[in-house]
């Protein structure tokens, strides 16, 4: 009897093992988020769980940087390496147990060389052993606006129950930036000098991608290669996070072509086409002056990623269009005629807006377009945002669900 009960505790365990690992693991997710105007510009399985790796010394570092600033640490102090932190796996700095580091030292050694002793170190430090530092930092992540996430331990190592996701690691990595400015800027070092010896970083993607300043690579077999980037050109802010890449270089491509699309230079991301009810082509005055317009930043007080709503103060277009440009019709011969209409605006901007949101929502059907479609009813002119190009109805009455799912209003259009 007493062996049976081991069996049937032993299938229970690893059932609910193989159950974890199945719902951790997005195999691949993307998120690119563009700080200045809030738009999220593209997005791929960013609210799946999967698992971080080392992108989580990111929030270590964020609590680190935190104690910094109240005072409870200071640069110089000595933190002990702990056994717990000695006894981590490569890569570490490698100092034996009972010796210390300085806060200093495990700061340069988590954001340049990702060294899982220092960080596991701090996590004992800060809160008294690393699975309480783990409650801590899944605290603070509720608190940032990160939904999903939740920590277990400081540096990343694997563990069934930790587990975020792309949108969650950008809203992270928009934490640093923002909170913390100055600290911030150690994640752009190539290199640090550890007692003697340099050791080197290995964020090759930032090292050869232009106005790159960060944030952090990851790996462990149950994610994959992830990285968290972040890129300033000419005082754009965009911020990309990959999981599940097949190898670093995979990974690192990803990003790069992920980053080029998204800033200038890049290929052209999907524009917002205005046409009349007969589908007439016209001047771009209106989606030239938009798109001329400067964004308005979201309130600092709070970080809101792939939001549900919008309004025209608060987006622009996908894409910027030169004034005066001639609008390409986007309902080209042959093009599907089943639509989503989402919203029948009083100004072009609103429709605008609306498009915004929902587009980056549906980026698993294909090739969709916006539309808004100008006409007038009774005296006043009405913009209609739709989506175009759904192969049948049922394809666009389950875009229809996604975007309902999200409190996005809509119905089919023949």
């Amino acid at each position: 009897m007493l062996l049976i009960r081991r069996i049937m505790a032993f299938v229970f365990v690893a059932g609910a093992f193989l159950s974890i690992s199945r719902t951790a693991e997005a195999g691949y997710a993307h998120y690119i988020y563009d700080v200045q105007s809030g738009k999220v510009l593209s997005s791929q399985n960013a609210e799946t769980l999967n698992h971080p790796a080392s992108l989580t010394k990111m929030m270590t570092l964020y609590l680190t940087f935190e104690a910094l600033r109240t005072g409870r640490l200071r640069w110089d102090d000595k933190v002990v390496m702990t056994s717990n932190a000695a006894s981590k796996i490569p890569f570490k700095l490698g100092v034996p147990a009972g010796q210390t580091i300085t806060v200093r030292e495990a700061v340069y050694g988590m954001a340049i060389r990702s060294a899982n002793d220092a960080a596991a170190a701090m996590g004992d430090h800060l809160g008294g052993s690393e699975d309480r530092f783990g409650v801590l930092m899944t605290k603070k992540a509720r608190q940032l606006g990160m939904r999903s996430t939740v920590f277990r331990n400081a540096s990343g190592l694997p563990d069934d129950a930790q587990v975020t996701t792309a949108r969650d690691m950008a809203v992270l990595a928009l934490s640093l930036i923002r909170d913390y400015p100055r600290e911030y800027k150690i994640f752009s070092q190539r290199s640090f000098s550890f007692r003697g010896r340099t050791i080197k970083g290995h964020n090759n993607l930032m090292y050869r991608y232009p106005g790159m300043d960060g944030i952090k690579t990851g790996f462990v077999n149950a994610s994959g290669y992830n990285l968290a980037s972040a890129v300033d050109v000419n005082g754009r802010r965009v911020i990309g996070v990959v999981l599940g890449g097949k190898t670093a270089r995979q990974r690192d491509n990803r990003m790069a072509e992920l980053l080029d699309q998204a800033l200038p230079g890049g290929a052209a991301l999907p524009g917002v086409a205005v046409a009349t009810s007969g589908q007439q082509k016209r001047p771009a005055e209106g989606v030239a002056n938009l798109a001329s317009k400067a964004p308005v930043p979201r309130p600092r007080t709070e970080i809101i990623l792939g939001g549900t709503t919008a309004t025209a103060a608060a987006v622009t277009p996908y894409a910027t269009v030169p004034k005066g440009a001639p609008v390409q019709n986007m309902i080209q011969p042959g093009t599907p005629l089943w639509d989503i209409q989402i919203a029948a605006a009083g100004s072009q901007a609103a429709a605008a807006g609306a498009l915004n949101s929902a587009l980056p929502l549906l980026s698993d059907f294909g090739q969709i377009a916006p539309s808004v479609q100008g006409s007038s009813s009774s005296g006043r002119e009405v913009f209609r945002a739709r989506l175009t190009g759904f192969a049948d109805r049922d394809a666009a009455a389950r875009a229809c669900s996604v975007l309902q799912t999200r409190s996005i209003d809509c119905f089919v259009v023949r």
